[in-house]
């Protein structure tokens, strides 16, 4: 009976491991969408009524950030959300939610993937032997006051957390790092899974 019991769990236990990624994130997947169907499409629906059809607030909204996107390569576009972003950063309390926004934002832009893309093992107390899976976000600070004298030979690690749960940034010498060959997808796999072995 007990023998039969552990199988038991031992199945329910694989189903779960099984299902439950598969099913947040198919849920996660139908909740951004459906919100953005709503941001969009309830002033349309208001007017359209009766023919409206759901998903359309979800194109509209998908077509709204591609003309976004295009204007902002033009010249007047470009000087005009570059004032915007200089208001906004002049707002104390606004600054805090956007610029952290909008850093994450690029990190997923070519420029800022080609900087993601070294991977590296991050010795975190020298001669310790503790190390950490890191991605560089930085390895020139010539932007910031007095760079030679605060970040000469520093170079900026983000690591993340365990299960997706953030992560912090290191700003280390570059004799605590070691460079490895794993694609950015692999390391923050490993890093996201706390390293767990698949069966």
């Amino acid at each position: 009976m007990i023998k039969s019991m552990n199988v038991f769990y031992r199945l329910f236990i694989k189903g779960l491991i099984t299902v439950l990624p598969i099913s947040l994130t198919l849920y996660l997947l139908y909740w951004i969408t459906a919100r953005v169907d709503s941001i969009f499409g309830t002033p349309i629906e208001n007017l359209m009524g009766d023919h409206y059809v759901p998903g359309i607030g979800l194109l509209i909204g998908f077509l709204a950030i591609l003309l976004v996107g295009a204007s902002v390569n033009n010249f007047v576009s470009l000087h005009f959300f570059s004032w915007l972003e200089r208001r906004i950063q002049t707002v104390p309390f606004v600054k805090t939610i956007y610029n952290p926004l909008r850093d994450v934002m690029n990190l997923f832009g070519s420029k800022a993937s080609d900087k993601m893309k070294r991977v590296v093992l991050v010795e975190l107390v020298k001669g310790s032997g503790l190390k950490s899976i890191g991605l560089v976000t930085r390895d020139r600070f010539q932007d910031l006051p007095e760079a030679e004298t605060h970040f000469k030979d520093l170079i900026a690690v983000f690591i993340p957390y365990s299960y997706a749960l953030g992560g912090f940034t290191l700003l280390i010498p570059k004799a605590q790092i070691t460079e490895v060959d794993i694609p950015v997808e692999k390391a923050m796999q490993l890093a996201i899974t706390a390293w767990v072995q698949k069966s």
